[in-house]
């Protein structure tokens, strides 16, 4: 990899659209595929093409994901490698949280004005994929870009969330728009399935090119976008559509697995589809590890139980009767006997209690950690520590769309129950 590149990974604002689960955390905090965190991805993929110079950008409730990656991500005393996280501060050039990605980065402009970086990798901290970025700056380089854009093929019924580019004949690109919601808006950024096939990936009437959020600029470009008047906060709405006349903006394909994990919806079911026959994105690969933080779990134990199309973490315990299908299972998760799930997606515990905390629990009525005797739940996430009774039934069976209550909420008709959520026995949600 170029040896001078750095990254910059946007951990992005309030997280709005995926609370609850991003009541107490920031985003990337946020746990995926049983046993990682959203933030294990960028990261890895970084590592595994290369890139070891790496900081990560955020402002809201950061102390969980400081915490994991001063745990996870420690490299070589003899090397340059770090991981480092830069929250958003009050400085003598700013007093404001971060208004935009572009802002984020101009208020951070300091760790990368030296020329010892010569191009800026920049990184979404919620998307799911692996990608080696050596074929990216490929593309930026044999180009003589000022700034290579990742863009992946779309069908039109998927455009209306994403951010379309228009390209000639070379990749470079010529016209952009933020997420169009008419055919008028759209009609423009209609790719010849030609040209796509040409680059090496077969269209399948995905005749449009979608912003994935990743970029590589020259660094001297950057700053020199990032400072221009009017000082732009965003990349997608303000860099690219202002400057893409006066600067080479390239396109790179990508063509791989792609999920932004930014909504309840999009997040539950990325994660149920990992637990599927054929998953669309497999952490057990050996073209590119994702990393986490090593644990030293035991083997889960499993105990007369029907699992079909589970993802089953280290340290869980499964009683006897129970049947899970289409669900993943964090790790320390405990599930009580006779218990139905399906279509759950449970993050676990950061702890384990013992026979004695559980009975100091009956003492004072508590339901134990973390799935009761005898429940049934179905198309709901658990966050972490949640405490559901026993006998607790979570249908939503009136197929209610959205709702709040004291220690569940429902997004898009998936019900959620937020972090150490203690839901009595005999509920019925």
């Amino acid at each position: 990899m170029h040896p001078s590149i750095l990254c910059l990974i946007l951990g992005g604002g309030r997280g709005t659209r995926l609370f609850p689960l991003t009541k107490s955390r920031s985003k990337p905090a946020v746990p995926v595929g049983g046993k990682y965190r959203l933030i294990d991805i960028p990261i890895s993929n970084c590592i595994n093409s290369g890139v070891n110079q790496i900081y990560v950008l955020t402002q809201f409730l950061s102390a969980s994901l400081h915490r994991h990656i001063a745990n996870t991500y420690k490299f070589d005393m003899f090397s340059r490698g770090f991981v480092e996280i830069l929250a958003a501060q009050q400085t003598n050039d700013s007093a404001d949280w971060y208004q935009g990605t572009a802002d984020a980065v101009r208020q951070n402009m300091r760790y990368f004005q030296s020329d010892e970086y010569t191009d800026v990798l920049i990184l979404s901290g919620d998307q799911l994929y692996r990608m080696d970025f050596h074929h990216m700056l490929a593309t930026h380089i044999t180009t003589e870009a000022d700034a290579t854009l990742a863009m992946i093929p779309v069908t039109r019924e998927a455009t209306e969330g994403f951010g379309l580019m228009k390209v000639d004949s070379k990749g470079r690109i010529i016209g952009f728009v933020e997420k169009p919601k008419t055919d008028e808006e759209r009609e423009p950024f209609h790719i010849p399935s030609e040209w796509i096939d040409k680059q090496g990936i077969e269209s399948k009437g995905r005749n449009y090119l979608a912003n994935m959020g990743i970029y590589i600029f020259k660094r001297k470009v950057l700053l020199d976008l990032l400072t221009a008047e009017p000082m732009p906060t965003d990349f997608g709405k303000e860099v690219f559509p202002r400057n893409h006349t006066n600067y080479r903006f390239q396109a790179h394909l990508f063509d791989g697995y792609w999920e932004d994990l930014g909504t309840i919806k999009s997040y539950h079911e990325a994660s149920l589809a990992l637990a599927s026959d054929h998953p669309p994105f497999d952490f057990n690969s050996r073209e590119g590890v994702i990393y986490t933080r090593g644990r030293y779990l035991p083997a889960s134990r499993i105990q007369g139980a029907i699992l079909e199309q589970c993802l089953i973490s280290d340290g869980c315990v499964i009683l006897d009767g129970t049947r899970i299908e289409r669900s993943l299972i964090g790790v320390r998760s405990r599930i009580g006997k006779n218990v139905v799930l399906r279509d759950v997606v449970m993050c676990g515990s950061d702890m384990v209690e013992t026979d004695s905390d559980r009975a100091q629990n009956a003492q004072r009525n508590h339901p134990d950690l973390n799935i009761g005797d005898h429940c049934v739940i179905e198309r709901a996430i658990l966050d972490k520590d949640c405490r559901i009774g026993a006998g607790t039934k979570i249908l939503n069976r009136d197929k209610v769309e959205e709702f709040d209550a004291e220690n569940y909420h429902i997004r898009e008709g998936i019900v959620v129950i937020p972090r150490g959520a203690m839901i009595p026995a005999g509920t019925v949600i």
